[in-house]
């Protein structure tokens, strides 16, 4: 099955229902990806793991009502949270879709852009993956998206400085690669993986940015059990965590946090 265990994980209430407070790093991240997608008047757009909606509804409103929008996303319940935003925002030419972008087409395609906000990490076979979204574009569109870049650049990033308390992820099955926010730190094999699915013009901007975001964006004591941390090791952790939010701490539950990311840029250059 593609992509398993991460529809698993972006399905369990336990991860989706602290989404709005991670969207406090990636919301800092969107005004730059937004410009770099560049949405246009009357463009077809597709969002790659559009979670809670929220750039879907600003390219939405820059494409205007003779553009059109599609969200997809692996995650039932995000894609609910996006449904309802919409709603509230009186965005019309938007619409919502489960779908996975490893192997789904899109109703609405061809596409004159795709972009993704930190959605292409988690593709187990991400050759697949990027020659399906070319598919979904017309000749000439484009493909912009955001991945974080490494750890090291990011150590906000709790995992790890809990390397010792979590068990280690499954390796890989035969022919699936391993998935993560940090998958894409070095470019070299996410342009790479963009080459060999056709894609021309691949071209990358990394990006160092601080955001000002309460403990809850990078870490939820929630999380523990979810993560795989024992009962019997829950005490350690906290000390882990306050040790880890310290170099960061500002102010009461206020944090300034670097982020260190890339924008992606390729164009599909034709014929399929």
């Amino acid at each position: 099955m593609a992509n398993e265990a991460e529809i698993r994980r972006w399905n369990d209430e336990r991860w989706t229902s602290l989404w709005p407070q991670r969207e406090k790093l990636t919301n800092a991240v969107s005004p730059h990806l937004l410009r770099a997608v560049g949405p246009l008047a009357g463009q077809r757009v597709l969002d790659i793991g559009c979670g809670g909606g929220g750039l879907a509804i600003a390219v939405a409103r820059a494409v205007g009502d003779d553009g059109l929008v599609v969200g997809v996303d692996v995650s039932v319940a995000l894609l609910d949270l996006a449904r309802r935003r919409a709603a509230e925002a009186g965005v019309s030419n938007l619409t919502f879709s489960e779908r996975d972008m490893q192997s789904d087409s899109v109703d609405g395609s061809p596409f004159d852009l795709a972009f993704s906000q930190f959605g292409v990490m988690f593709f187990d076979e991400p050759d697949r993956a990027f020659a399906n979204v070319r598919r979904q574009l017309r000749p000439g569109g484009r493909l912009v998206f955001a991945s974080w870049q490494s750890v090291e650049r990011n150590p906000w990033h709790i995992g790890t400085a809990f390397g010792h308390l979590v068990p280690p992820p499954p390796a890989p099955g035969p022919g699936k690669s391993a998935t993560g926010p940090f998958i894409f730190g070095e470019t070299v094999r996410a342009t790479g993986l963009l080459r060999a699915a056709g894609f021309t013009d691949t071209v990358f901007s990394p990006h160092d940015i601080t955001v000002d975001a309460p403990a809850s964006a990078v870490v939820s004591r929630s999380q523990f059990e979810f993560m795989g941390i024992s009962p019997e090791r829950r005490p350690e952790a906290e000390e882990v965590v306050a040790h880890h939010l310290e170099r960061f701490h500002i102010g009461p539950d206020e944090h300034r946090f670097p982020l260190a990311f890339n924008i992606f840029r390729a164009q599909n250059p034709g014929r399929q």
